[in-house]
């Protein structure tokens, strides 16, 4: 590809940047077909329109790439438990057993690690945002929330 094509190819990319939440709505319907999610970010979908430009104009990854990827995904799915499903990562390297601690406006709670999930206070849940979003009543990231990411 020469310059000039890369540059036009730039603008093209570059235009997803300063498109307006209904400018990124019609778009997303012209190029992914359907109806947009309806509480996907401005900036998502941003990102994915000028990704699906890309993968249109220089093609998607190689043969060889989507090859090593699918046996990737089928090499982790024959070693995790649950018929087949991967167990999230952080479940894998916490041991069943454990216990975490974090205190929270003034009260200290304790989760168990558990085969399939977490028990705080008695209840299961299946993952620690579950239980931070509990704990604090937002959003949070629950590997982070109990400093593990």
């Amino acid at each position: 590809m020469n310059r000039a094509a890369r540059a036009g190819e730039f603008v093209k990319i570059a235009r997803f940047e300063t498109m307006s939440r209904e400018d990124c709505i019609d778009e997303w319907r012209r190029t992914m077909g359907g109806q947009s999610l309806k509480y996907v970010s401005v900036q998502f979908m941003r990102s994915a329109l000028a990704y699906e430009a890309q993968m249109k104009t220089h093609g998607g990854p190689s043969t060889a790439v989507r090859k090593a990827l699918k046996a990737a995904l089928k090499a982790d799915q024959r070693t995790s438990e649950g018929g087949g499903r991967p167990r999230p990562a952080l479940q894998s390297t916490l041991r069943p057993g454990t216990h975490l601690v974090r205190e929270w406006n003034g009260r200290t709670y304790q989760i168990e690690v558990l085969d399939d999930g977490f028990q705080m206070d008695g209840k299961r849940y299946r993952s620690l945002s579950a239980i931070a979003r509990k704990i604090t009543g937002a959003h949070w990231s629950g590997p982070r929330f109990f400093g593990l990411g």
